[in-house]
């Protein structure tokens, strides 16, 4: 499932980000990649425990819980707190990568998969040049360079890269979910259903078709699901 969430953030909330985010400090990228992609990454990063990154993060995670679009899409198990990074200057690219299945949660040890990736665009379209997230799909690549509060939802079995950034800044968050539920076809499945559900209450309130696909909805997720 390849989805684009729109105004995850509001304006006063991108204006804070962004104010945190111009006034940090940044490190070098590769600080937090595994082996095969610090090898092509090269890109700024905030480090976690940076003040500045703290409060954008709590405002970020904020922002996440109130969608009920990208529960729906990712069923969110665990979130891993979203990590902000730049791309300008000579620190500009990201070559092809896929993410780790495995990552950490903070320093008590504790793991998450990685069922889906996350970018929230922090940067609107024309502060910078380059700066395209490319996916492969199996249809071909698509480039994504959305506007500044706009999220990409992705799996995180895709390959993919960002390119280049010759003029500007590029700033975003991102973040990895596990899912409750782990099979991307039923978590697709899932989505449609409850895309579906909506669509018939906003027409028909709650007919008993809207109450019984509603039942079929939850009992799936029932069975397919691991809180």
């Amino acid at each position: 499932m390849l989805l684009k969430l729109p105004d995850i953030l509001t304006a006063d909330e991108l204006r804070a980000v962004r104010a945190l985010l111009d006034a940090a400090a940044w490190d070098d990228g590769r600080s937090t990649a595994g082996e095969q992609a610090a090898a092509v990454k090269r890109n700024q990063q905030l480090p976690p425990q940076d003040e500045a990154a703290r409060q954008a993060r709590a405002l970020v995670l904020r922002a996440l819980d109130r969608s009920a679009l990208l529960f729906s899409a990712a069923l969110p198990r665990r979130v891993l707190p979203p990590m902000f990074n730049r791309y300008a200057g000579a620190s500009n690219r990201y070559g092809d990568h896929v993410d780790q299945a495995i990552r950490q949660l903070g320093d008590g040890g504790e793991r998450l998969r990685t069922d889906l990736s996350c970018t929230l665009f922090l940067s609107a379209p024309d502060d910078y040049d380059g700066g395209e997230l490319v996916i492969r799909e199996p249809g071909g690549e698509q480039r994504h360079k959305l506007p500044a509060g706009h999220l990409l939802l992705y799996p995180s079995t895709s390959v993919h890269r960002v390119e280049p950034v010759t003029r500007g800044a590029r700033l975003a968050a991102v973040f990895w979910i596990e899912s409750m539920v782990r099979s991307a076809e039923q978590r697709q499945l899932l989505f449609e259903l409850d895309l579906n559900v909506v669509k018939l209450r906003e027409q028909q309130g709650e007919s008993d078709v809207a109450v019984g696909l509603t039942a079929t909805y939850h009992n799936l997720l029932r069975m397919w699901a691991t809180a």
